[in-house]
């Protein structure tokens, strides 16, 4: 049988997805699992490695029948993930993260902040391997939260056999190889590829000596691109698991927001070249992707990194640390959020899209609903500011709440939320264009942008062509790419993407009189973020 099939798994904060494609980039069929999230407190997030495999088994097993389509035919198969950090003992048990003691919760996910304090220390220092993070290492990486885990629970660090991101958790799981991927360790702990090594004097200088010592074993020996296949494919125990095939190509794996990037900057539309695309992944957190010929060092863009995304590629990364959950939690302040909740859940809709659906029959034209926002500015710095401020301690500010309490209100506010996350993504469009990054589109993707609404206006806010591909699962495509290369079907990564991405539907942004509109409310912006920033300061100041 023809293997002209492939497999693309996402394993997001709240579920693990499996879609089945064709050669052609087609989806025939996707399946979702919820996973489990356990939050202690505002900067604790944990999950169980145990609970995220078993939904990939789940959505896999379910995505293939629905496909309808025998094992067989499937050709390859490729893992994306958040960047979180899996903790395993000797033999793969899993080992606790948090002084609770339970062993199933092994992963510290993407989204804690627990290493703040590290991240601090570190960044202190100096080093010059912060260059190629934007000069300020974040506590959602990986250096930071296993310092955390050293000093905090010295015994589990001691008897932690591997210590992997999750995309690599899920290849070895897979196949038995403790192969990582360039992009993981890339871009979230400290490897610099394009020297393909490990900076030793870094871990010494920052108080993880013992991993140097150890000729990094325990965080990675071999380096491979997002894409290679590892060797022997699915093992028998993993194959059965599945429900595919023993000895399936598996390709080393991506970072989330990272396969979004693979699944839409390769669309065809003649150009031949990723560059002056800017991948952004809108979901619950939001990415930015720009790929280089040559590396741009962009203070508060991580990177660059060498072939962390497109092979031979240098990849400056952005983003914001919330964005789907900065507008939910923003949503949530106001006193008119249940009843509108309770009537979208009528209409089978979430409340951000209840509320879009609301917006855009209020206006002639979608770019029109920046009106609607009054005197509303929102900054939504609720978990810190990634990029381009760097800024993990900066938090939400809101400015021109009224007494308003009805719907027309929140609708007002969510508009304003919108906002507030196109002019923080255009903050990074300037501060890469400033430093020579070509910036020609905005490639959207994510289930946060799926609204025509919020297209819209991310494209006026940036004043950036907006294209959204016909695709309606780049993340899971671009997994699916990683399965493609693997298998041998295209000659590498790149060809895979150039053959299976579609086409895209592109939203100009508005001129005129709605262009100086957003010229006025960016400069707002600017000042609200800053007026927060002063007044933190001031507040946390010592007397």
């Amino acid at each position: 049988m023809t293997k002209s099939h492939f497999i693309g798994v996402d394993v997001g904060t709240g579920s693990a997805r499996a879609g089945v494609f064709d050669r052609q980039g087609a989806l025939l069929a996707s399946a979702r699992r919820d996973i489990a999230l356990w939050q202690d407190g505002p900067d604790i997030a944990e999950q169980s490695s145990d609970d995220i495999w078993r939904a990939v088994c789940a959505a896999v097993g379910e995505a293939v029948g629905a496909a309808g389509i025998r094992p067989e035919a499937i050709g390859g198969i490729g893992f994306d993930a958040t960047c979180s950090l899996v903790v395993l003992g000797t033999g793969g048990k899993p080992l606790a993260v948090g002084p609770h003691g339970d062993d199933a919760r092994n992963v510290i996910v993407w989204m804690d902040h627990r290493a703040a304090g590290q991240a601090q220390r570190i960044n202190a220092t100096g080093h010059k391997v912060l260059d190629y993070v934007g000069g300020a290492i974040s506590p959602e990486m990986e250096t930071p939260k296993l310092l955390w885990l050293k000093e905090s629970l010295p015994a589990t660090y001691a008897a932690a056999w591997q210590f992997l991101d999750l995309a690599d958790f899920l290849t070895w799981r897979a196949t038995g190889s403790l192969a990582r991927s360039t992009c993981t360790v890339t871009c979230k702990w400290t490897y610099l590829a394009h020297e393909d090594r490990w900076d030793e004097d870094y871990f010494r200088r920052i108080g993880l000596g013992d991993l140097a010592e150890r000729r990094f074993e325990r965080i990675g020996t071999e380096i491979v691109p997002p894409g290679r296949a590892l060797a022997g494919g699915l093992t028998r125990a993993a194959a059965a698991e599945l429900g595919l095939g023993a000895g399936t190509a598996v390709g080393a794996g991506l970072i989330d927001a990272h396969a979004g990037g693979i699944g839409t900057v390769g669309r065809r539309d003649g150009t031949g070249s990723p560059v002056g695309r800017m991948a952004y992944v809108l979901g619950t957190s939001a990415c930015t992707m720009a790929s280089s010929a040559a590396p741009i060092f962009i203070p508060g863009v991580w990177g660059p990194y060498y072939s962390a995304m497109v092979p031979g590629l240098w990849l400056s990364e952005g983003g914001q640390s919330s964005a789907g959950a900065a507008i939910d939690q923003l949503l949530a302040l106001h006193p008119a959020a249940r009843e509108a909740a309770e009537a979208a859940a009528r209409r089978g809709l979430s409340l951000p899209d209840h509320l879009a659906e609301m917006v855009a029959v209020r206006v002639d034209a979608l770019s029109e609903a920046v009106d609607l926002a009054g005197r509303l500015v929102v900054v939504p710095d609720f978990l810190g500011n990634r990029s381009p401020h760097a800024d993990p301690e900066a938090r939400a500010a809101i400015a021109g709440l009224d007494m308003a309490r009805g719907a027309d209100s929140l609708a007002a506010l969510y508009v304003a939320g919108l906002l507030g996350l196109g002019y923080g993504l255009r903050q990074i469009v300037e501060a890469s264009r400033a430093r020579g990054a070509t910036v020609d589109t905005i490639e959207l993707s994510g289930g946060a942008g799926r609204h025509a609404l919020v297209r819209q206006l991310l494209a006026d806010c940036t004043g950036v062509p907006v294209a959204v591909a016909r695709q309606p699962e780049p993340v899971l495509l671009g997994a699916a790419m990683l399965g493609a290369a693997a298998s041998g079907a295209f000659p590498g990564l790149g060809e895979a993407m150039s053959a299976m991405t579609g086409e895209a539907d592109l939203h100009a942004p508005a001129g005129g009189a709605v262009a100086k509109a957003h010229a006025r409310r960016f400069a707002a912006f600017g000042a609200l973020q800053k007026t927060a920033r002063e007044m933190r300061d001031i507040a946390t100041r010592e007397i």
